[in-house]
This record gives C-alpha cells, structure tokens and sequence, in this order.
C-alpha cells in the first residue's frame, strides 16, 4: 500500500525557493507579478520567498519596469551570480584552459597555461597559482565549486582518474593540488562525458534526451545520454570506443593499447594518412590540428575531397554503427577538432552511410558547442554542483 505524504512547510518553502532561483537563471530578472505567472503561486507566497532569498543574498532588487496599470513600477529581482564562483579546467596533455566564472555561468577570466613535455616538479602548482591569479583579477577571492575534465576514465566510486594511456604525472598532481583549496568543492570528469554535456545543454542535441557524441580529435571518445542522464558505466568507461575492434585496422586493440581499435581508423594520424593518400596536404604531425586542417582543405577543395570524405565518412559510421546498435541513440552528434572541421557536410555523409549499414533510423548532426565543448561543459558542471548546495536541490 502506497501512503501519500504531504509536504511539510519547510519542504513546500524550499521547492519553491529552488522554482524561483531557477526561473531567474533561466530568465533574468522578472517581477513579483511575472513570478506569480511563472509559478503559479500566490501573491504572499511570492512575496515571502523574496524577502526570504533576499535576506540569504541570493536574490536582489536591481531595478524597476513600468506596467500597464497606474500606481509605482514594480521591482526587479534577479540572481546575485556573485553569491559564489565557479572555475573550469580543460586539461590536456600539452597544457590546459582555465576559466572564472560566476554563478550564472558567465565566464569572469580566462587563462592558458602551456605545459612542455611531461612537465615539471612545479607545474601543478604553477597551474594553480595561475588560477587563483586569474580569479583575483576577476574581482573573485574564493572559488566555490572547480570542475576540471581530463582524458581518461574517472572512477564513478572512488572519482580517481585512471589512464587509458600514457597521462603525464601533473595531471593527477593537479587534481591534488585543486582539492587543497580551502572551502572548494572539486569535481573531476572525463573531458568527452563534459562535452557531451554541453552539446546536450546549450549545443546541437538541446532537443534530444537520447543521443551520443562521438568525439574526433586526436583519438576518439564518446558521450553517452541516455533519457537525459550521462551514462559512466561500472568502471567509468562508457564512450571509450577508441579501443572498439572495427574491420580495416591492422590488428585488435589491447588492454593498453587502442592503436587496433577504432583510433586506428579515425584518429587524427590516420586522417592525415588517409588525406595524404588522396593527394591532400596534411601535417607530418598528425595531430588533431593536422587533421582538422586536413578536413578543412577536402572540404574547399569540392569535388577533388569529396573522395577523402566519403572514405572518412564510412571509416566514422563503422563506429558509429557499432554503438547504435547497442544503444539505438537515434541521433549521433560528432565533435572535436574533426567534428567541427567536417561540420553539416562531413555529417551528411555519415548519416548517409550509416543509414546503410543498421536498420536503426539515426540522425547525424554536427557538433555546435564549438571549440570550447570541453570548458563550456565543465562550467555547466560546477554550476550544477554549486547551485545544488546554495539551493539546496536534490
């Protein structure tokens, strides 16, 4: 037998706080009489939790609009995105970005910080010193919540990284160093699983609550979501298809190596070759840059790269094949330095190709959280976690 229960007064108040912060991050500044309008509550009830979120900082009167009616204009209210700050961390294995951002979501700063080789005994200290220096020239004395992706699985239970290949020691020194902020909330994350959350809230799947991100760059890597929740797996491992075993590599990957997987067909020193091979120029290199200009060269060559994309396009859809048939998506989104390169065109084709190899209808779309997926993602993250604690959401 099911018992219903009634919500308490402290309960039926904290719901409706989280409803009104909500309303303002989403929207901006809104009236008494529009908040009425939004949430369906009465007059005193609006009027209370105002006074209420005033007097916790989190809620304040920044203006006045003019209504249709006679007597005073009736107060703003918005969001005090300074009540806490956020930082964000793309770490990779040449450096990282940093970003300062308040509450909102609204970048403060912004930092580079190139890292040669595999480092030093003091880069990861030197990478936080650069963070606090960005911060307080943004005005920000104490960073509230610091989202950091990174290659690599991350640990669902424990939240240690783990590599899948070879990471520099920094990486973990670094997440080290972070957790030694007083007063700071630190949160790791695979850098993909963060751009697959991006796409997802402000990027090309804003639609979908089922969809995957293949990510294209130097390797390859894919995000999960399945009914609106990121997908990790027992291990952290969801989206590590750089070691799927595909047809058209030269062998089969292993527990430490993804050069037989489905790397070996998509990642960026096998599009280079494969750009090479039909007369395109590409970087010796082979980076994820080599083959994002490599993209970008098939693509303004027209007809001359339409052959290095369908082949590039039917390498994609094998992978893409292989997890849609598992996990039936019914849309695939493709990021990353080739992603973006290859952008609605490169998307046709693997859809095209795709429709060809399942029975599965999927559609392919190209990624639209640009270059800074990753950032952007882990921005989202932090302000997540951080509104859950001043909020006090579930």
């Amino acid at each position: 037998m099911t018992i219903a229960r009634t919500a308490t007064p402290s309960t039926a108040r904290a719901i409706n706080d989280r409803l009104a912060l909500n309303l303002l991050l989403e929207q901006g500044p809104l009236t008494a009489t529009e908040l009425r309008g939004l949430t369906g509550l009465s007059r005193p009830t609006v009027a209370d939790l105002l006074e209420r979120l005033q007097r916790t900082g989190l809620v304040a009167v920044v203006g006045e609009r003019g209504e249709q009616r006679r007597g005073p204009n009736a107060r703003l209210y918005a969001l005090v995105a300074s009540r806490a700050h956020l930082a964000a961390f793309d770490v990779r294995s040449g450096g990282v970005s940093l970003v300062v951002a308040d509450l909102a979501g609204r970048s403060l700063a912004t930092a580079e910080v190139p890292v040669e080789g595999d480092g030093g005994p003091d880069t990861a200290g030197e990478i936080v010193a650069t963070l606090l220096e960005t911060a307080r020239g943004a005005g920000v004395d104490r960073l509230h919540t610091v989202a950091v992706g990174a290659p690599g699985l991350v640990d669902p239970a424990t939240g240690r990284l783990q590599s899948t290949g070879k990471l520099p020691a920094w990486h973990a020194e670094l997440l080290a160093a972070l957790r030694e902020l007083p007063g700071t909330e630190v949160i790791l994350e695979n850098e993909v699983n963060l751009a697959g959350r991006a796409e997802y809230r402000v990027g090309a799947a804003r639609d979908r609550d089922t969809f995957v991100l293949l990510w294209l760059g130097h390797s390859v890597g894919a995000a999960v979501i399945l009914d609106g929740r990121l997908r990790r797996g027992f291990s952290g491992g969801t989206g590590e298809i750089c070691f799927l075993p595909v047809p058209g590599t030269v062998g089969l990957p292993s527990a430490d190596s993804c050069e037989g997987g489905f790397h070996g067909l998509v990642g960026s020193a096998a599009i280079c070759a494969l750009a090479r091979a039909h007369g395109l120029p590409a970087d010796p290199a082979g980076d994820a840059p080599a083959a994002e200009a490599a993209v970008r060269a098939a693509l303004a060559a027209g007809e001359a790269g339409g052959g290095f994309l369908d082949e590039l396009a039917e390498r994609i859809a094998i992978g893409a094949a292989g997890v849609c048939v598992v996990l039936d998506p019914g849309c695939v989104v493709l990021g990353g330095e080739i992603g973006r390169a290859g952008g609605p065109e490169l998307a046709g084709r693997v859809e095209r190709r795709l429709a060809l190899l399942s029975p599965l209808s999927t559609e392919v779309r190209a990624g639209a959280a640009g270059g800074g997926a990753v950032l952007a993602g882990a921005v989202l993250t932090a302000g997540d976690a951080a509104r859950r604690d001043l909020f006090g959401e579930p």
